[in-house]
């Protein structure tokens, strides 16, 4: 912070040190010049001309802080100076620079009102306050000039508006990017969470049910539970170090890893059948994770409302796209004790599956039982 500064005080230094003395120096030899053409009317360089020098580099100093007043400043020392018949060289040097910041920081009226101004004066004086008046020509390159000054000042104020534009733009896209980051790790832990958890709280109430009458039926729901456990821990570790890290986002659960929740839910008490058909190969990770998010859901809502039901989980792999339907015979018991909130369940997985162009349905069948059904399009590259 503070080599910054001293950085940025430095060149407001530099510049009109720099725009003085060159000034100064190519007035010196315009003098040598200008002073043998007696006509010209010039008259040598005296305290008054230095001091008039100066005082246009000076106002560059403040330009950024003051840009109007160090413009009209600038201005009119320049019109002093050509009054007072000193040897012209490039003391319209300062002129120039004060325009074109007034131009790019914001102040775009009071400069071209300047500068329309500025080239009256020089119309002016021209016309009637040298010994020999210059004609149309000279003031149609006086007006070419201050306008191609202006018309830069323009391209460079509309150039650093467009590039500000478009950091900003980057801004706000990487901040609604990581808000969607944010968004899916709030739903990944969702779903790792309620999955695990409803899980667990079902098999207690079994243990607590089973545990005097049928002891070893308990030690099994109590050895399902401590997997469970250990799973939402592993799943929730992976999720937190990626927010810790920051590294890049990778798929904490995808749809080979099916096998593995159907039989951590089958320990549930659930009798679950995963069929997989079509042409199986790898799909988008955001599909792929979409696809087990929805399975794992389903499967959550079935151990809620009617654990030990049959379940039959299908996923097609087609040409176009991907089709998972989870569907349960509906016949297991009612719970023992009331299943936990449902935080996001069905809306949670339409959501999911129409962020990605795709669509989901759920309902009850006829008779008995409840059907999930998502379908889920393949980008072009991904289809055989």
């Amino acid at each position: 912070m503070r080599s910054g500064s001293t950085w940025y005080s430095r060149a407001d230094f530099v510049l009109p040190l720099t725009v003085w003395v060159v000034q100064v120096a190519l007035s010196k030899v315009a003098e040598h010049a200008q002073l043998r053409a007696a006509e010209l009317g010039r008259v040598p360089l005296d305290w008054r001309g230095y001091v008039l020098l100066l005082v246009g580099p000076a106002a560059i100093a403040f330009r950024r802080r003051y840009p109007v007043p160090a413009l009209l400043v600038t201005l009119a020392a320049t019109a002093c100076y050509l009054t007072l018949d000193f040897p012209y060289g490039p003391v319209f040097l300062s002129p120039i620079i004060v325009l074109v910041s007034a131009v790019g920081s914001g102040h775009r009226l009071e400069a071209w009102l300047s500068a329309g101004g500025f080239l009256l004066f020089l119309v002016a004086y021209a016309t009637w306050l040298i010994p020999h008046p210059l004609g149309l020509f000279h003031h149609t390159a006086i007006a070419a000039y201050l306008l191609l000054t202006m018309m830069f000042a323009e391209f460079r104020r509309t150039r650093r508006e467009r590039l500000a534009e478009r950091d900003r733009v980057a801004e706000e896209e990487s901040r609604r990017h990581a808000s969607e980051e944010r968004l899916t790790m709030a739903q990944e832990l969702h779903d790792v969470l309620a999955h695990n958890i409803s899980l667990i709280h079902v098999q207690a109430s079994t243990a607590l049910h089973l545990l005097d009458d049928h002891p070893e039926q308990a030690r099994t729901a109590l050895a399902t539970i401590k997997q469970a456990s250990k799973d939402v821990l592993t799943e929730m570790r992976g999720v937190l170090s990626l927010l810790r890290e920051g590294a890049p986002r990778s798929p904490t659960a995808g749809l080979g890893r099916l096998p593995e929740l159907v039989e951590l839910t089958e320990r549930g008490g659930l009798r679950v059948r995963l069929q997989i058909t079509g042409d199986v190969r790898p799909v988008p990770p955001g599909i792929d994770r979409a696809g087990y998010r929805i399975v794992q859901e389903s499967l959550t809502n079935v151990s809620r409302h009617a654990p030990g039901s049959s379940v039959t989980v299908e996923v097609r792999y087609g040409p176009e796209e991907l089709v998972v339907v989870v569907t349960d015979d509906g016949v297991g018991a009612a719970p023992a004790e009331p299943s936990l909130g449902g935080g996001n369940g069905i809306p949670g997985m339409r959501e999911r599956a129409t962020a990605l162009g795709g669509t989901l349905s759920a309902g009850p069948r006829p008779g008995r039982g409840f059907t999930v059904r998502a379908v889920l399009p393949l980008p072009a590259d991904d289809r055989p």
